[in-house]
């Protein structure tokens, strides 16, 4: 098992389209600068590609977890249960306990063992075939293809857009986990109560579909690098933090050094 790359190839080397070279815009809004700002940072990404059933069951499997314990998981299931084209008649006939024990690196295995089973065996009522699955979450309507995979047990917001995005490549696609929901209240381009949803929504709004791909595996990486949940960047030093100037650093005390979750600023605020 790798290390995490350097830079999110979140496409994979197959993915949608050639990556050309990031180049900011001129738009309004404070979300598209963030984004742009992260795009001198960070390299801009290719989308789509992936199968769409691989893509659900990778993003079920990071559920909770970190890529570096998620991924060993995933090349063991595929080579235990693949090719990708067949995976949703392999896993929905896969024995419980043995589909445990090969995924137990990505933590919560009994739990995802029965979700993926579950979803697989959804996926053959539904579509007929694994290869049908995919081509819905290819070319259906995005709206369509969100609403029926949050349909299924144990898919959330996250794990549906993140099938649009990765398997779908679809412009205006902006998953939020738990580092861009801190982040995106942390820097003030949503209310700091918002919850994932609300999260996504006032991001979607702001920045182009374009850039929402990009803009999501970039803030993660921003989140692991600089903007941490308990020690930001911003804490050390102002320089010491690329985005210093787009960020409001909400639930952030730079005097005290302290850091609370943007959500406890709004309850003060109430009082």
């Amino acid at each position: 098992m790798s290390d995490e790359p350097a830079e999110n190839i979140s496409g994979g080397p197959d993915g949608g389209g050639e990556p050309d070279e990031f180049v900011p815009g001129d738009g309004d809004s404070r979300a598209e600068a963030v984004v742009d700002a992260l795009g001198e940072l960070y390299w801009r990404k290719a989308y789509g590609g992936r199968d769409g059933f691989e893509c659900l069951v990778r993003t079920i499997l990071s559920q909770n977890t970190s890529d570096k314990a998620s991924q060993p998981a995933h090349d063991s299931l595929m080579d235990r249960y693949g090719p990708a084209d067949r995976l949703a008649e392999a896993l929905a006939d896969a024995d419980r306990d043995e589909l445990a024990e090969t995924i137990a690196s990505a933590g919560l295995y009994n739990r995802k063992s029965e979700v993926i089973g579950e979803a697989a065996a959804w996926a053959l009522r539904e579509f007929g075939s694994t290869e049908a699955f995919d081509r819905f979450v290819a070319d259906g309507d995005p709206s369509e293809v969100r609403e029926t995979l949050l349909s299924v047990d144990g898919v959330g917001p996250k794990t549906a857009d993140c099938v649009l995005l990765f398997a779908g490549g679809r412009g205006g696609v902006f998953p939020v986990d738990t580092h861009v929901h801190r982040i995106a209240r942390r820097m003030g381009l949503a209310p700091a109560d918002a919850d994932h949803e609300a999260v996504r929504e006032a991001i979607e709004a702001e920045v182009p579909p374009e850039k929402c791909g990009f803009g999501h595996t970039a803030m993660i990486q921003f989140g692991r690098e600089y903007c941490t949940a308990r020690k930001p960047a911003c804490l050390d030093d102002p320089e010491a933090c690329p985005l210093y100037d787009l960020c409001d650093r909400v639930g952030i005390d730079e005097f005290d050094g302290t850091v609370v979750d943007p959500a406890e600023t709004a309850v003060a605020g109430d009082d």
